[in-house]
């Protein structure tokens, strides 16, 4: 179970450390990263979805993606995506269990081509955070109650995301990306966090 506090008092402490693990995340680091350029500030917070297959929650496939471990075989759906490498900072499942994949302070390749007020390569110098989820398919009260636990850890370790700079995959990557879909509740998600 994930030690980050789900309450609206969560208290700072050392909750990320040095290289960017969140305390109590469950660490399964994926190859899929690299450093970030030198001197970046990471100032952006991008919120997806992710189901595998698509529609389909709590299975192993998302984590065997990430970790380039997917079976072509096991679905149709997987054979064009089983050599794609990517990953995200962190995972959400539907039961709010939290993942990490990335460390914070290295680049996760989640966000793809995509750019923020007209700064490209958002990979540079944002956190993905992945939603076991579909567009359509409303999300939990345990995932929103992680991802208001966890963001608020991370705009206290990394001040330069502020609510302005939390956003979804589709408004980096208009018209090639839609999640985290019309199913997100932004509005309760930006009260939530203050």
């Amino acid at each position: 179970m994930v030690a980050l506090s789900n309450s609206a008092d969560a208290s700072p402490g050392p909750d990320i450390d040095v290289e960017g693990w969140l305390a109590g995340a469950e660490r399964r680091p994926s190859p899929n990263q690299d450093a970030r350029p030198p001197g970046t500030v990471i100032d952006l917070l991008v919120i997806h979805n992710i189901s595998l297959p698509p529609g389909e929650f709590g299975g192993d496939w998302i984590e065997a993606l990430f970790l380039n471990r997917l079976d072509p075989n096991a679905h149709p759906y997987f054979t064009p995506i089983a050599a794609v490498r990517v990953s995200a900072h962190l995972l959400i499942r539907r039961d709010g269990r939290l993942i990490q994949y990335v460390p914070c302070e290295c680049r996760a390749w989640h966000a793809g081509l995509s750019s923020f007020q007209g700064r490209e390569r958002c990979n540079d110098y944002s956190i993905g955070i992945e939603l076991e989820g579909t567009d359509e398919t409303p999300f939990t009260e345990m995932q929103y109650a992680a991802l208001v636990a966890c963001t608020r850890h991370l705009q206290r370790h990394y001040p330069a995301i502020t609510a302005e700079r939390i956003v979804g995959h589709a408004d980096i990557a208009p018209g090639r990306k839609t999640d985290p879909g019309p199913a997100f509740d932004w509005a309760r998600y930006r009260r939530d966090i203050g």
